[in-house]
């Protein structure tokens, strides 16, 4: 789906999310209703789930690749959003491209072995087979075809769950009670302005944040023009801003777009007649060819946690079959 975050979404009485939200509710109920007719498979390893209830960037990516560095022997297990592949495939970053296994394995591979599979049960097969001693899902949090044994639920601490609709009235994959109830902790990334914690009661919160690598230092002060095709491109440009840089002109595209040589090429230019740094982030220079990425830097961030002792618990059953 490549899509753009409406705005009604976050209008709780808007009249298009009242018109829409009976088609929210079958939307729920159809959820309700396969997750109960699923039997999990054990896969008999550890499995942790990072997955949101939101549609559109949470920051799921970044909380994975943080947690995967805290294990050993994982594996990531991704569907290839947006990828040809149905697998099982163990992705190779030089003999695959976003359009056979989507972009974020793509940045997954970089630190763990990553599986794609349209089929989990597959998917979790195959690494177990290939040595695999904990599995890390990116997303899957609705997909009940596997025993977790870790669900961390991440918000948006910006957006928070929106007007608390389902699709299409909202920009819910299901009812946020439900999401809850599933969780092992919520995960709140960045600043909590919609007071999502007070929301929370029986569950650990877990608050982090995204920071530019040290490498972004390159940008302070700096005249750059940014794109990004991804679910919140405004936090990509915030972080910027934050970080110092001086945005000339910012470019929005649909998230997971694939981007044409000529579009690229189009932006090249615009940031050479403004004397400016072409930027983008870690999901979207996976989807440029490459023959074009030497000109473009990018925007890595890390995710720094409030309270790394905290994690540490709720991952310690993991960490004791290890």
């Amino acid at each position: 789906m490549m899509y753009r975050f409406p705005e009604f979404w976050m209008k709780k009485d808007g009249l298009l999310t009242l018109i829409l939200a009976p088609l929210g509710w079958m939307w729920a109920t159809f959820g309700i209703c396969r997750t109960a007719l699923t039997l999990p498979f054990n896969a008999t390893i550890p499995i942790i789930c990072i997955g949101n209830v939101m549609l559109g960037g949470t920051g799921k990516t970044p909380i994975a690749l943080s947690i995967a560095n805290k294990l050993y022997g994982v594996h990531f297990l991704s569907r290839g959003y947006g990828g040809s592949k149905h697998g099982p495939i163990l992705v190779d970053p030089k003999r695959h491209d976003y359009s056979l296994v989507g972009d974020e394995p793509l940045i997954l591979t970089s630190i763990a072995p990553c599986w794609v599979s349209k089929n989990r049960i597959d998917g979790a097969k195959c690494a177990v087979e290939k040595g695999a001693t904990c599995l890390i899902l990116d997303d899957g949090f609705q997909n009940s075809s596997l025993k977790k044994d870790v669900s961390f639920l991440v918000v948006d601490g910006h957006v928070g769950f929106g007007n608390f609709r389902c699709i299409p009235a909202g920009p819910l994959r299901e009812p946020v009670s439900l999401a809850l109830a599933r969780a092992n902790a919520v995960i709140i990334l960045g600043e909590d302005r919609n007071s999502i914690a007070d929301l929370i009661i029986d569950k650990p919160v877990l608050r982090a944040k995204l920071e530019p690598e040290d490498e972004a230092k390159i940008l302070i002060n700096k005249t750059v023009v940014a794109f990004a095709g991804i679910g919140r491109p405004k936090k990509f440009f915030q972080t910027l801003e934050t970080l110092g840089a001086k945005i000339a002109k910012t470019f929005n595209f649909p998230d997971h777009h694939p981007y044409k040589i000529s579009e690229i090429d189009k932006l090249i230019d615009f940031a050479k007649i403004h004397d400016a740094i072409l930027v983008t982030t870690t999901k979207d220079i996976v989807r440029i060819p490459f023959h074009q990425r030497d000109v473009i830097s990018v925007l890595r961030v890390k995710v720094i946690w409030e309270d790394e002792v905290t994690l540490m618990k709720i991952l310690h059953p993991v960490l004791s079959m290890l």
